[in-house]
């Protein structure tokens, strides 16, 4: 009988224990998705991405403003008076 009875307890502190793990992890998993900071990694890079297109862009006009106005006449010239030579 003695037998019996510390098998049936072994075997209910066995099922309490996988109980106790299974909770666990739904409570770990619960508290995940109730948190919500998964999604924060999208904003983030979604923000980063945003920033780095509107600096590019900015950078490129004024690349393109400076060569355009400083550069590019100067050697527009230099190149039309290299084919207009007259030796």
């Amino acid at each position: 009988m003695k037998k019996i009875k510390s098998l049936v307890k072994s075997a209910v502190q066995k099922v309490k224990d996988v109980f106790a793990v299974q909770e666990a992890t739904l409570n770990a998993k619960a508290h995940s998705v109730l948190d919500g900071t998964k999604a924060e990694a999208y904003v983030d890079t979604g923000v980063k991405v945003l920033i780095a297109v509107v600096l590019g862009a900015l950078i490129l006009t004024l690349l393109y403003s400076l060569f355009n106005e400083t550069m590019a006449p100067a050697v527009e010239e230099r190149v039309e008076a290299m084919f207009n030579y007259v030796g």
